[in-house]
C-alpha cells in the first residue's frame, strides 16, 4: 500500500478516536451535571425538610407555653378538668377518676332441670360472693370515686370520695377550681386525707362556690388550730357535717358552739353535726350548749365517745327545759321587738319625697342650702304660724299622743289582771305573769292575741299594723317568742328542734342524769301544751356511762323517751284468752 494511503487512514483514525473522546467527555459532563443538580435539590428539599419540622417544634413549644400561662377553663367534666389541672401542674402521678365500688349483685339461685329416668335433684347454690379482688398495689393507689347521675354523661358528678392518702395544698388548689363548676355535686368524702389547718382554710373558701354541697364528711382528720368553724359559717351551704375522730378538744368545741348560735346570729343551715369520737369535756359541752340557746335549725348532733361528764350535762339540760335571758339578750328581744312593731322605720322615703341632692335626705337639708339653690319653698301653714312651731314639733305632739294612749292600755290591762314590770318594758309583758306560770301557756296566750291584734282595727276605720302569725313558715328568732317574768327575769322555753342527742359512752354520773330526766319531763308537758313550737327529744342515747344500765334514772328516761322514738314499734297486745 502507498505511503500516502496509509498516512490518510492513520489520519482519519485519530481524527474518529479524538472526536469519540470529546463526545464521551461531553456525556460526562452532563452526566456529573445532572447529578448535581439531583444532590442539591435533595439538599434543598432536606434543608425545606428540616425549617418545616423545626417550625413545627417551635409552635408546639409556644403553644406549651402558652397554656401555661393561659388558665384552664374548667367545664364541669371533672375526669377531664381535673386531669388538664393536674399535667399543668407537672404532677408525676395523676390519680385516675374511676366510679365508686359497689358489692356485686347477689346471684340467683340455679335449679338443675332433673336427668331422663333420673330423680329430681335440689337445687345449686353458687358460691357467694359479696367482693371483688385487685392486685395489691393497685388497690393502695390513690385514687378519685365519684358517683354520677347518668354514667353516659361526664358532668353529672354528684359525689366524691377521697380515702387514705395525704391531699396536699397543689391538689385542693386544683379542686377549687373544679367543684365550683359541678352543679350537681352534693357530697363530699375526705377520709384520712391528712388535712392541714392551710388545706382545711381552703376548703372553706371552696364551699361557699358551690350552693348544692349539702354533705361534708372529714372523718380522720386532725389539725393543729383546730379551726372548723370555719365550714359552718353563714356563707356555708353545708346541712349534714361530720367530724368523727378528728382529735377535736375543748378549743375547736368552743368555736363550734360560737358558730352555732349567739344572742346576733345563729347558724340557720346546720342540720345535724356528728363530733364523736373526739377529746370534748365539760368546758366544751358547755360552749355548744351555749350555741344551742337560740338556735332553732339543728336537729341532731352525737357527742358520743368523748370525755363529758356531770357538769357539761347540766348546762345542757338547762338549755333543752327553759333559762332565764341575760342582759346582752334582753336588749337584743327589744330591738327586735321594736323593728318587728315598726317594720318601715328603717325604710328610705318613697321618690317623691327625695330631695335632688343623693348625700343626704331633703328632711334634713338646712335653710341656707334651699336658698342657695334658688328653689321654692313650701309656706308653712296657718296654725304653724299662729303657734310659732314647726312641722317637728307637730311630730313630737303626735309622738306624746301615741304614748298617752299606749299607757291608758297598760293601765287597762294592769286592771284585767295582767303584769306589767316597773321597768316600763311593754315587751316584758308579753306572756309574763307572777307565779311562775308555765311558759307553755304564756307561748298560747301570745299566739292568741298576735292573732286578735291582726285582725283589729283603729278607731276611724284604718287598721293596724299586721303581725307576723305564730304559725309563720318563716324562721322566727326565738327571742320573739313568749317569756314568763319570774323574780326580775325573763324566762324562755329552751330548745325544742333538737331532736336526737347521743351522750352514749362519756363519763355521765347521777347528777347528770337526774338533770336529763327533768328536762325531759319538762319538754313532755310543754310539748302536750304547745305543739305548734317543736317536738323536743324524740331519741336520747346516754348507754354505756358511769350508771350501770339496770339504773332507776335510766329505766325513767326509756320510759319517757320510748314512745316518743319514730321508729319504736310497740309490742303486739295479745287478747285475754277466756275459758270457755
Amino acid at each position: 500500500m502507498p505511503r500516502s494511503v496509509r498516512s490518510a487512514r492513520s489520519n482519519s483514525i485519530c481524527s474518529v478516536t479524538s472526536e469519540s473522546g470529546r463526545g464521551a467527555k461531553l456525556d460526562e459532563l452532563l452526566a456529573s451535571r445532572v447529578k448535581m443538580g439531583k444532590k442539591v435539590e435533595k439538599s434543598l428539599n432536606k434543608e425545606k425538610n428540616q425549617s418545616a419540622t423545626s417550625q413545627d417544634e417551635l409552635d408546639s413549644n409556644k403553644a406549651l407555653e402558652r397554656s401555661k400561662f393561659e388558665p384552664h377553663v374548667c367545664t364541669g367534666n371533672f375526669s377531664a378538668d381535673f386531669s388538664e389541672l393536674c399535667r399543668r401542674s407537672n404532677m408525676t402521678y395523676i390519680p385516675p377518676v374511676i366510679m365508686r365500688p359497689r358489692p356485686p349483685a347477689p346471684v340467683v339461685q340455679q335449679e338443675v332441670s332433673p336427668a331422663k329416668g333420673g330423680k329430681d335433684k335440689e337445687p345449686i347454690d353458687a358460691p357467694p360472693k359479696t367482693y371483688t379482688t385487685k392486685d395489691k398495689f393497685e388497690y393502695f393507689k390513690p385514687s378519685i370515686q365519684v358517683e354520677m347521675d347518668n354514667q353516659d354523661k361526664a358532668d353529672t358528678v354528684n359525689e366524691i370520695f377521697i380515702r387514705g392518702w395525704k391531699i396536699d395544698a397543689t391538689m385542693m388548689d386544683i379542686f377549687k377550681q373544679c367543684w365550683p363548676t359541678m352543679e350537681k355535686l352534693h357530697s363530699i368524702n375526705l377520709w384520712n386525707t391528712g388535712l392541714n389547718d392551710d388545706t382545711l382554710h381552703i376548703l372553706a373558701t371552696i364551699l361557699p362556690q358551690c350552693p348544692n354541697v349539702k354533705n361534708l364528711t372529714l372523718d380522720g382528720n386532725t389539725t393543729e388550730k383546730e379551726d372548723w368553724f370555719e365550714l359552718i359559717t353563714e356563707e356555708s351551704p353545708v346541712q349534714n357535717l361530720s367530724l368523727r375522730h378528728c382529735g377535736i378538744t375543748n378549743k375547736g368545741a368552743t368555736m363550734i358552739g360560737r358558730c352555732i348560735g349567739s344572742a346576733k346570729h345563729s347558724n340557720t343551715k346546720l342540720l345535724t353535726l356528728n363530733l364523736s369520737n373526739n377529746k370534748i369535756q365539760d368546758q366544751g359541752l358547755i360552749e355548744i350548749a351555749e350555741g344551742l340557746r337560740l338556735n332553732r335549725t339543728l336537729l341532731s348532733i352525737s357527742l358520743a365517745s368523748n370525755e363529758i361528764k356531770d357538769k357539761g350535762v347540766v348546762k345542757l339540760s338547762e338549755v333543752l327545759s327553759r333559762f332565764p335571758l341575760r342582759h346582752e339578750e334582753v336588749v337584743e328581744r327589744r330591738k327586735l321587738m321594736s323593728d318587728r312593731s315598726s317594720p318601715d322605720r328603717n325604710k328610705s322615703p318613697p321618690l317623691s319625697r327625695r330631695a335632688d341632692s343623693k348625700d343626704r335626705p331633703g328632711s334634713v337639708r338646712s335653710s341656707t342650702h334651699q336658698d342657695k339653690g334658688g328653689k321654692k319653698n313650701e309656706k308653712p301653714s296657718a296654725k304653724a304660724k299662729k303657734d310659732g312651731k314647726g312641722g317637728k314639733e307637730d311630730k313630737d305632739d303626735k309622738h306624746e299622743k301615741s304614748k298617752g294612749k299606749k299607757e291608758k292600755e297598760d293601765k287597762a290591762g294592769a286592771k284585767k289582771g295582767n303584769f306589767v314590770p316597773k321597768t316600763g318594758d311593754p315587751h316584758m309583758s308579753a306572756g309574763a305573769n307572777v307565779g311562775g306560770r308555765s311558759s307553755g301557756a304564756s307561748l298560747a296566750a301570745d299566739a292568741k292575741g298576735k292573732g286578735n291584734k291582726a285582725k283589729g282595727k283603729e278607731k276611724g276605720g284604718k287598721p293596724t299594723q299586721e303581725t307576723e302569725p305564730a304559725d309563720s313558715p318563716d324562721f322566727i328568732n326565738p327571742l320573739l317568742e313568749g317569756a314568763d317574768y319570774i323574780d326580775g327575769q325573763l324566762w324562755v322555753a329552751g330548745n325544742r328542734v333538737l331532736i336526737n342527742l347521743n351522750l352514749s359512752r362519756n363519763e355521765i354520773g347521777e347528777t347528770g342524769l337526774e338533770a336529763l330526766l327533768k328536762a325531759m319531763q319538762y319538754q313532755t308537758t310543754l310539748c302536750m301544751e304547745n305543739k305548734s313550737s317543736g317536738t323536743g327529744l324524740m331519741r336520747l342515747l346516754v348507754g354505756k356511762n358511769k350508771v350501770r344500765s339496770s339504773h332507776e334514772l335510766l329505766q325513767k328516761i326509756t320510759d319517757i323517751m320510748l314512745p316518743k322514738d319514730p321508729f319504736y314499734k310497740p309490742p303486739p297486745q295479745t287478747p285475754d284468752v277466756t275459758e270457755a
